[in-house]
């Protein structure tokens, strides 16, 4: 037996942990490129077993006595615990089982979706596994009522928009998969998913029956706030400073707007371009197109080198059932057991008269969002990340970094000249930065109690310069998904400093593109833990 002080017991434990995790949560794991447990859903009636199971596993690495450990064996244990008290305290604090509704409507569309982003099985396979996960929808969501014990009126709008808006990903995307079953294996398919849809469609009007006699959404408080910002960020910051910093950042980037030649580039205009894309395809390849031109400006100028592991990374419409909590689109990068080294990054449905910011960006000039979300952003850094030899690091998916590199390289893309002074992309990289710093004060004021729903989405247009509909959207994700909102300038800003510092120490031996190598070798890890690594500084 391994004695409780050894790392190699702390590894045991992460090990299974981890197999735990994979085997309790099979949409995710799917998601994640394990395929086990395709034909799955999760047990929702087994959540209270599963929140005292993390809480045992987060007391027993605790426990650990790390003294006298080398530097990387307590780098891991920190980042053990770190993971195990935000899973703890989603359970303790956010309790979604009982109060998001669209925690269950978004697992059935996931259970759907996983099966179909990738072809790493057959057709037929695929198809069989959505059978089975369909015919588990109807219990499930049953279940899910029972479990809904103080559901929240804003959560429920939420839920009830997205399960009446995604009919098409059962009845469009997933019958692609339909081609090579016999008659009775499709039949066996359309009954199960007309089924979950009818399942689906009753609870989005079984929610909305009750919605007037829900709670209103509340927030988590000051104090538990500070719990995730210090215990799963390992942030060297309060909610105060953390309001400051996003206060600074809007004040940055708001003035910078100002001191554009024309400050109206900052807007999104498709008035301005000389091609409009005519329909959804060649919207999607215009986009497309830009990413080769983006490469090549990396490698001239030794910015980043690409591995050779790199999959295609490829853009793609965004399904219904995920507009209303995402309005720009997402990414979705290679998963962590993935075999197929592909990402998509998922657009929103393509209106060349749409007001939304992001659909009138992609139009004028898509590099600034292409470069956030495909290379060198989130595609690139997760596709690292994802080959690390260490479990422990591997596993690790710090929100703060990860939001963090891809908007720190929009700005650094701009400065190392690949857009023009004064031009619509370099507008539309204040602009994105400027509504990212918004984000944080909305994220803070809302969690902490301090403004109400509505102050968030005002706030977000006046302060952030979004549009009504965009505001709204970024408004439902902070409430929805709290301390989401605040990584991209909070990781952006740890970023700036890391690059300074690390500057100064090589002096004239320092080249940019060396920087952002190492920076990314160590995969998505809180930045306070990567100046340990990369400066053997643990201050932070």
């Amino acid at each position: 037996m391994l004695a409780a002080s050894d790392p190699a017991a702390m590894r045991a434990i992460a090990r299974e942990y981890y197999d735990w995790r994979n085997r309790n949560d099979p949409v995710t794991s799917s998601d994640q490129g394990l395929h086990t447990w395709d034909d799955a859903l999760s047990d929702p009636a087994g959540f209270p077993e599963r929140r005292r199971h993390v809480e045992a596993v987060l007391a027993e690495v605790k426990a650990l006595q790390t003294q006298g450990w080398n530097k990387d064996d307590r780098v891991d244990a920190i980042l053990l615990r770190a993971q195990l008290e935000g899973d703890a305290l989603d359970g303790r604090v956010l309790q979604a089982e009982e109060s998001k509704p669209g925690k269950y409507v978004d697992e059935c569309s996931s259970a759907v979706f996983s099966l179909l982003k990738k072809e790493y099985a057959p057709a037929r396979t695929r198809a069989l596994s959505a059978t089975q996960r369909l015919r588990k929808m109807p219990a499930f969501l049953e279940q899910a009522k029972k479990n809904l014990t103080r559901p929240v009126a804003l959560y429920a709008r939420l839920a009830v928009e997205s399960a009446r808006g995604g009919d098409r990903l059962y009845t469009d995307s997933l019958m692609t998969l339909a081609r090579d079953l016999s008659a009775g294996e499709r039949d066996a398919l359309v009954q199960a998913r007309d089924g979950a849809l009818a399942a689906l469609h009753g609870f989005a009007s079984w929610l909305e029956e009750r919605i007037p006699q829900m709670a209103a959404w509340a927030p988590m408080g000051r104090a538990h706030y500070e719990e995730y910002l210090h215990r799963v960020y390992l942030l060297p910051i309060d909610a105060d400073q953390l309001a400051m910093l996003g206060v600074a950042e809007l004040n940055r980037y708001r003035g910078l707007e100002s001191l554009l030649a024309d400050p109206a580039m900052a807007s999104p205009d498709p008035a301005r371009t000389a091609h409009v894309p005519a329909d959804q395809q060649a919207f999607l390849a215009a986009y497309q197109a830009r990413e080769k031109e983006m490469i090549e400006f990396l490698r001239q100028r030794r910015l980043v080198t690409l591995p050779p592991y790199l999959g295609p990374f490829t853009i793609r419409e965004l399904p219904e059932a995920f507009k209303p909590t995402s309005p720009g689109g997402f990414m979705n990068p290679p998963g962590l057991y993935d075999r197929d080294p592909e990402g998509f990054y998922f657009i929103p449905s393509y209106n060349p008269k749409s007001g939304n910011f992001y659909i009138r960006a992609a139009i004028e000039d898509p590099r600034p969002i292409l470069g956030h979300e495909g290379i060198p952003g989130h595609f690139l850094q997760i596709s690292i990340a994802n080959h690390l030899q260490d479990e422990i690091r591997r596993q690790h998916g710090d929100g703060v970094f990860v939001e963090g590199w891809a908007l720190y390289g929009e700005e650094m893309l701009t400065r190392q000249g690949l857009y023009a002074e004064g031009s619509a992309a370099q507008g539309q990289v204040l602009r994105l930065s400027r509504y990212r710093a918004a984000r944080v004060g909305a994220d803070v004021n809302l969690h902490t109690g301090k403004w109400s729903f509505e102050e968030a989405v005002r706030y977000f247009m006046e302060a952030g310069g979004l549009d009504r509909e965009a505001a709204e959207g970024e408004a439902a994700g902070a409430a929805a998904s709290p301390l989401q909102k605040i990584t991209y300038i909070t990781g952006k800003w740890q970023i700036m400093g890391l690059l300074g510092r690390y500057r100064d120490g090589k002096g004239a031996q320092f080249r940019l593109g060396a920087f952002h190598d190492q920076l990314l070798s160590y995969g998505s890890l809180p930045l306070s833990v990567i100046e340990w690594l990369m400066l053997d500084d643990p201050s932070t």
